[in-house]
């Protein structure tokens, strides 16, 4: 009788440890709460980056990004909504090659891209993968790797994405990429600052990439706990503010 209720215990222990293992869905779930990011989807976002000025307005699915800068005497003014790219130069709309609107959209849409991490990871076109965990610097961390898929994922759909996300607070501390864009490369980000603004988790980071070409993206994390990646640059937003 008393090993008959040993093995039920047993077996319930078992159960509730399965219960408690979390899916990748589930820990960027967390992450996009955790955050902050779920306010973003209804949310007026302005920050500056380098030389630059950008706004993001998005609502209930409909989304607006802008970038301003100043070049010399000439002012220029970008625009991306779901369905058009224009740009204005010195308030008078330009008529751009297909080329260049790509080359445009595609730069202002990694910073606005980027600016929000982890919002947009539910997007129809992401595909996650829980990976084995980590341990960096002492802390332990969620490690997910985000693909696209073909057919929604845009024209960089072949880019992979790692995210390690901290396991006690699930915000993200470190990402990486691999793209395919202007001879490819692979690059990690590691966070330097946070910024909550209005309830929203905004990160500057540190940005490296490797030494050795041939080094493999799910490797990049002991890479850079051995010191070898090198940093590229930094990557802070500034005068960031938030409407919701």
């Amino acid at each position: 009788m008393r090993f008959s209720l040993f093995l039920l215990i047993i077996v319930l222990c078992s159960c509730n440890s399965a219960q408690k293992e979390l899916t990748a869905q589930d820990i960027i779930d967390f992450s996009i709460k955790k955050s902050g990011m779920d306010k973003v989807s209804n949310a007026s976002i302005t920050f500056d980056f380098r030389d630059k000025s950008y706004k993001a307005e998005r609502k209930n699915g409909l989304f607006k990004l802008q970038r301003y800068f100043e070049n010399d005497t000439i002012i220029i003014e970008d625009y991306i909504t779901n369905d058009s790219y224009k740009r204005f130069v010195n308030n008078k709309l330009e008529v751009a090659p297909d080329s260049m609107k790509k080359k445009y959209s595609n730069s202002i849409n990694s910073v606005h891209y980027f600016s929000v991490l982890p919002f947009g990871l539910n997007d129809a076109a992401v595909r996650k993968k829980k990976l084995p965990e980590v341990s960096i610097k002492g802390k332990e961390y969620y490690k997910i790797e985000i693909t696209f898929d073909e057919n929604e994922g845009g024209e960089d759909f072949e880019d992979v994405f790692i995210y390690w996300i901290n396991k006690q607070t699930f915000l993200i501390d470190y990402l990486a990429y691999e793209y395919h864009t202007n001879g490819g490369g692979k690059r990690f980000r590691a966070v330097t600052k946070e910024n909550l603004v209005n309830g929203i988790r905004f990160a500057d980071y540190d940005n490296y990439k490797p030494k050795n070409d041939t080094l493999k993206l799910k490797n990049i994390d002991k890479a850079f706990q051995d010191n070898l990646l090198l940093k590229v640059s930094e990557i802070n937003l500034e005068n960031i503010a938030v409407k919701l």
